[in-house]
């Protein structure tokens, strides 16, 4: 092959992922917001409100959220996989069937928000707070069962390359949002808790708007015929994937909350507890990056391992790292760059605006490595790989991560920098890992093992269809 000819497939490939992952972005960040959103209109009420709407928040990601979003990225290899292999009419049974899997996961779920007042009384938290946390949570719950749903309609979606309807949607919903936590904070007399009631209004309304969308649209004729029962057949294929996807995100999720908890037994709580909540906030927000593409990367290898292309699902993942290492150097760059002014955004004491700016130069440097493990995740998830993935981010966060931590931050005594050097350790094993695995992938061996995987969960009469 010419040099010309790779150079063009190249440029190709980055136009495909950028393509794909300037909307993934603009949805994560824009659904990441509804929660803030709805937090900074209860911060105007008072700090009460405001502490139990956090905490309920908190509470509501590590306990619910995250494993939703964990379970559903299942989908990721299976509809991507079968999307590639042109087994368009497995995409809508897969979607159904994650719905039900997510659904029935959901119910225990709403009972561990429902009783979030006793969890965090039990857990040593203040009796006020809990109180108001308790009350918000339980509001949260009709939200619980849309998110579940909106994850599955989102990767049916863009498994399918179709990410513009997604962006659309999370754009008009996020902004109603506004709107509604507007009303109901402020006008119906609900306060705090009517920024929960707009949450779950706000994530039913989007979920609306994309089941129009997959059943009117002529994008998602070949792979939406409607509901069918097959949807409650092969669940336990669904959940060999989904468990070991939810472990890999909540594992490495929880570990950065667990960060925040250790800063609480700090010399200085409050100002470190300050400061690493700041730390994690700012992390999220431009960890949404990385993610789209992780999630764009997802999409191509499993298009491509499904349609039997192993060299241009080699491609794509040389492609995506080459990105995520610009993308991580940039971003980390600016990171450092506004580190004196940054806490200023979130507060007016100089003792935190000063902490936050000794930070920024911590923040970089994981979110560089954290760039890179991302992306490397995405491909494992395209293939197939999510069991190893846990047992990596298993190994790394609670092996390695969380007790540097805990040695750099009190055996050290370097504080909150500790914990999140701590992190940054974690990262680098979770990273070589990821690369060796990469390194070592049988690209034809991925790509037989997505063959069986497709054909293994289809029926005799969807075959014949």
């Amino acid at each position: 092959m010419s040099r010309a000819t790779e150079r063009t497939e190249v440029l190709e490939e980055v136009k495909k992922q950028l393509w794909l992952a300037g909307p993934l972005i603009a949805v994560g960040l824009l659904n990441y917001f509804l929660n803030v959103i709805s937090v900074m209109f209860v911060g105007h009420l008072s700090e009460l409100d405001l502490s139990g709407a956090s905490m309920a928040t908190s509470f509501a990601s590590v306990t619910g959220f995250t494993l939703l979003t964990g379970m559903a990225s299942a989908l990721d290899t299976l509809c991507g996989q079968s999307y590639g292999a042109k087994q368009y009419q497995n995409l809508g049974i897969y979607m159904q069937r994650a719905m039900v899997v997510l659904t029935v996961v959901s119910i225990p779920v709403a009972v561990i928000w429902a009783n979030t007042r006793f969890i965090l009384v039990f857990l040593g938290q203040d009796p006020e707070i809990s109180a108001a946390a308790g009350e918000y949570a339980k509001l949260m719950v009709p939200s619980l069962f849309g998110y579940g749903l909106l994850q599955c309609l989102n990767r049916f979606l863009q498994t399918q390359n179709i990410v513009f309807p997604m962006m659309l949607s999370s754009g008009v919903t996020t902004l109603l949002h506004i709107l509604f936590c507007w009303i109901m904070v402020f006008k119906s007399g609900l306060g705090y808790r009517g920024a929960a009631i707009a949450n779950s209004i706000s994530y039913w309304l989007n979920v609306t708007i994309l089941t129009l969308y997959v059943k009117f649209s002529p994008s998602c004729k070949k792979t939406w015929n409607g509901f069918s029962k097959e949807a409650l057949h092969n669940i336990p294929t669904f959940l060999r994937l989904a468990i070991p996807s939810a472990a890999m995100i909540c594992l490495e999720v929880w570990s950065f909350e667990m960060m925040v908890l250790l800063s609480g037994l700090l010399s200085n709580p409050k100002l470190e507890t300050s400061v690493l909540s700041i730390c994690l906030n700012t992390t999220t927000s431009v960890v949404m990056i990385p993610f789209g593409l992780a999630a764009a990367i997802s999409i191509r290898v499993s298009n491509e391992l499904g349609a039997g292309h192993t060299r241009a699902a080699r491609l794509a993942v040389r492609v995506v790292s080459v990105l995520a290492i610009f993308e991580g150097i940039i971003v980390a760059t600016v990171l450092i760059l506004i580190r004196n002014i940054w806490g200023y955004a979130y507060s007016n004491e100089v003792e935190v605006v000063k902490y936050v700016a000794t930070m920024m130069p911590i923040l970089a440097t994981s979110h560089f490595l954290d760039a890179l493990q991302s992306v490397l995740s995405g491909t494992a998830r395209g293939c197939g790989l999510q069991k190893i993935g846990a047992f990596v981010n298993l190994g790394s966060y609670y092996l390695v991560g969380i007790p540097s931590s805990i040695v750099l931050a009190f055996v050290l005594h370097l504080g909150g920098k500790g914990l999140w050097l701590g992190i940054i350790c974690a990262l680098i094993v979770q990273l070589l890992s990821l690369v060796i695995i990469t390194i070592r992938t049988d690209w034809e061996k991925q790509a037989k093992k997505a063959t069986d995987r497709i054909y293994d969960s289809i029926t005799p009469e969807l075959l014949t269809s």
